[in-house]
């Protein structure tokens, strides 16, 4: 769509490596998963890749490189004078010598110097080969700071500091510093039973490196300027949706949590994903989104079937394209929905992650939308049914796509589907 044919990025399998061990906090009597809950790519140097990785409680910074293969060329034995895997023969003046076994050693275990000694000690000789591979190593590894599972964590675009977040606090880190983090942001209550909001996720700002946003489980977004002050408790900004008068229920505010928030590449947008909708916020304007999409409305009159079996907690996330004229975000039965939210774009595609995404493709056209800059408000509805989908299945709640990430540069979209990696390209 973007690009010719022949434009197509192929990817192809790099390495692969353990991140994290189960462990045990014998403190707490609590097991600690190795489960991976977020991975973000950091600032490449001298050809060399650098990630974050991050389970429950652990955050490892890691660098994979390309190495050239170093191999032992020369042996410290004489050829002629080696039986086996190193086994010296006895001198010319024995009549009998010792048999040696495979391994090197002497049947009877009494090798012994021949007489006069050895006549040369060679060293190995290590050579550098043309062939490489790929080492990962863990260059830094930051402990001990949460108390709560860790749900985000994010790089700063200064290359020199992250933040991560949990339930409650949220901590900057230096890359280079592991046994040292500071606080910036705590909401947790004296009393725990005046506990009324979490963290849902936090962000860095992409281009400014004292800005950060976060989210909470009430539904609202709030904007940080870590140069006002040391904790920032206080929001330079607040983001969130005035309710609809007479609209309230027992699920409004479960399916108001925020569960992902993603900053445009220019920073001048935010992406927020809730259980039903995905929303475009414009940083300049606090009032309101700029365009709501509806992503699951039609499982409202199914809010209390999915209460009971849990899946109204799921957490989906959501990306922007590298050009900011789409959005995307999962759905059950492995669907992820694409909006189109450039002006006057109508977009609005449902696709499934497997090897032929069309097959069950259904656009709804929507009335077009006003430009973003002219701060309208705009409804999106995408492929809402009665409940099935396109082929006239009932949906699956046990398969779900919640992770999905776009291509910063490329029009390509990658979806992960159970044990599964999709990627797309338009």
């Amino acid at each position: 769509m973007d690009h010719p044919i022949n434009r197509h990025p192929e990817f192809r399998y790099k390495t692969e490596f353990q991140s994290h061990e189960p462990e045990f906090d014998y403190l707490k009597s609590l097991e600690i998963e190795e489960k991976i809950n977020k991975i973000r790519w950091c600032q490449t140097a001298n050809g060399a890749l650098f990630l974050l990785s991050t389970n429950d409680k652990t955050i490892k910074f890691w660098k994979v490189q390309e190495k050239k293969v170093k191999k032992i060329s020369e042996m410290n034995l004489d050829p002629p004078k080696a039986v086996g895997n190193g086994c010296v023969a006895s001198s010319s003046n024995s009549n009998s010598p010792t048999p040696c076994l495979a391994n090197g050693g002497s049947p009877d275990n009494d090798f012994s110097f021949p007489p006069g000694g050895l006549p040369s000690l060679r060293l190995p000789v290590v050579v550098t080969s043309q062939e490489t591979n790929l080492v990962a190593r863990c260059r830094r590894v930051y402990a001990h700071a949460h108390d709560y599972h860790i749900n985000s964590i994010s790089n700063n675009s200064d290359g020199e500091t992250f933040i991560s977040a949990d339930d409650l606090r949220i901590n900057l880190w230096n890359l280079e510093i592991s046994n040292q983090s500071f606080n910036i942001v705590d909401v947790k209550p004296a009393n725990m039973e005046d506990l009324t909001e979490v963290i849902t996720s936090a962000e860095f700002h992409p281009t400014h490196c004292n800005m950060l946003a976060y989210s909470s489980s009430k539904g609202s977004i709030r904007l940080i300027d870590l140069r006002q002050s040391a904790l920032c408790d206080s929001h330079a900004k607040l983001f969130e949706e005035p309710e609809a008068p007479g609209s309230r229920s027992f699920f409004t505010e479960i399916i108001a949590s925020i569960s992902d928030i993603k900053f445009a590449k220019d920073g001048r947008y935010m992406l927020s994903r809730d259980y039903m909708t995905l929303k475009l916020w414009d940083i300049n304007m606090d009032s309101g989104p700029v365009s709501t999409f509806q992503v699951h409305e039609y499982l409202r009159p199914k809010l209390c079937d999915l209460y009971e079996n849990d899946s109204i907690f799921d957490k989906f996330e959501c990306c922007l394209s590298g050009d900011g004229l789409r959005v995307a975000t999962g759905s059950y039965s492995n669907l992820f929905r694409v909006f189109g939210c450039a002006p006057g774009s109508t977009e609005a595609t449902t696709l499934e992650a497997s090897k032929n995404p069309v097959r069950r493709q259904v656009q709804t056209p929507s009335r077009p939308s006003r430009s973003l800059s002219s701060i309208t408000r705009v409804v999106r509805r995408g492929a809402e049914t009665s409940g099935i989908d396109a082929n006239g299945n009932s949906f699956d709640f046990t398969t779900k796509l919640l992770h999905l990430a776009w291509h910063p540069t490329e029009n390509s979209i990658a979806c992960a589907a159970a044990n599964s990696l999709y990627m797309y390209y338009a």
